[in-house]
């Protein structure tokens, strides 16, 4: 049948997952950092998710698919109630949830020293053309990672200049500022720190399409922080 239904442009979709928050009928996920239709029979083609995009992804289409179902869609909705899986669709801040950490006995007055190498730190206010930029090793951190993970300093910003943001909260795509600071300077690594939520995948993309289009062959990797501070597998 011919019926109203959600389309996603992938190029245009960062991942940030507030589309699978709007959806009350669970047909939308965040797979491999993109949104995505999981089938036809979930959508009603009412387009709650619309509104809630940043990056103007989705829009409503008139195309052949399958009836919306749905008694399959409650099914769905209530195993998905029931199996309270580990996911949390968008940024640490907007769930609320309270961490309780284990209480460290300190023997000795540790001093801690700033890792921070320049100003500004913000990705949208650095200016790609900034000396510290040729030579450097560079670390690409989400905002949140700075206050979830305690030794930030030492782990990850020692010897690295530390840009931040949020591909959620900026109005900005950060794989154009990003092209420019490799296409302008010798820059011998990227890493970047993101935290596990879906949103955060956004920063992780900007990186990849950022060294893709530069035209060099630059090292890189990522590593994935959790919402109550641990250091994940990545």
């Amino acid at each position: 049948m011919k019926r109203k239904i959600v389309k996603i442009h992938e190029d245009r979709c960062n991942g940030c997952g507030l589309c699978v928050n709007a959806c009350h009928e669970g047909a939308l996920e965040i797979i491999n950092g993109k949104a995505v239709l999981l089938s036809d029979v979930y959508c009603d083609g009412l387009g709650d998710c619309l509104p809630n995009c940043p990056v103007d992804a989705i829009e409503i289409i008139e195309r052949e698919a399958e009836e919306f179902d749905k008694e399959l869609v409650e099914r769905r909705m209530e195993e998905r109630k029931q199996n309270k899986e580990a996911h949390s669709f968008g940024c640490p801040g907007q769930r609320a949830k309270e961490i309780v950490h284990k209480k460290v006995e300190v023997k000795e007055e540790i001093v801690l020293n700033s890792e921070l190498r320049q100003w500004p730190v913000q990705l949208k206010l650095v200016s790609p053309m900034a000396q510290y930029f040729n030579g450097s090793h560079i670390l690409v951190a989400a905002d949140c990672t700075a206050y979830a993970y305690a030794n930030i300093h030492n782990d990850f910003m020692r010897g690295k200049i530390t840009l931040i943001g949020c591909p959620k909260l900026d109005d900005a795509d950060y794989s154009e500022k990003l092209t420019e600071i490799l296409k302008h300077n010798d820059v011998k690594s990227l890493t970047v720190l993101r935290m596990e939520v879906p949103c955060c995948s956004g920063i992780v993309n900007a990186v990849k399409k950022a060294i893709i289009n530069s035209g060099k062959l630059i090292p890189w990797g990522y590593k994935v922080i959790s919402t109550d501070g641990s250091l994940l597998d990545s």
